[in-house]
């Protein structure tokens, strides 16, 4: 009998032993199946990257909308209970009707723009005077999934 097919040991080559001292497969890999390969990565990490830009511009408009109905609800709760509108967003804080002012997504400061024009709204037959009514992002940047300015929001 042949002592290869007996199993005994270090007797007869194992298959990767075979091809390595058969010359039948190259250790490496080739310059072309590595650029294959890099042009894949780099085709995934650009549409990965697109879709991250997208999805955060997304965020900003969400957190913009979010954060104007807060502000909007904290001056119409401090309207109602003051019978006054907040002279400032400060007023707000201080009365304790938000925590902090929170940062414009859109430029990245508190520097939202308040609309003091507030016509005839009144929330109570006993309301004093003026003050802020409601509040605009005061970015001059569009939208660029409503096509509308921030600061009309």
């Amino acid at each position: 009998m042949n002592s290869a097919k007996l199993g005994k040991p270090n007797q007869g080559l194992t298959a990767r032993a075979a091809l390595r001292e058969g010359g039948g497969a190259s250790q490496g890999f080739t310059l072309i199946e590595l650029m294959i390969v890099i042009a894949i990565i780099l085709i995934l990490a650009t549409i990965a990257v697109g879709r991250y830009q997208v999805s955060y511009e997304k965020a900003k408009d969400a957190t913009l909308k979010q954060d104007l109905s807060v502000l909007r609800k904290a001056i119409q709760d401090y309207t109602t209970d003051k019978e006054a509108a907040p002279n400032s967003l400060d007023d707000l804080v201080t009365e304790h009707y938000i925590g902090k002012i929170p940062n414009d997504p859109i430029t990245g400061k508190p520097d939202w723009t308040p609309d003091m024009d507030c016509g005839d709204l009144v929330l109570s037959p006993d309301q004093g005077a003026g003050g802020i009514c409601g509040v605009h992002s005061s970015s001059d940047a569009i939208s660029p999934f409503e096509q509308t300015p921030y600061s009309s929001w």
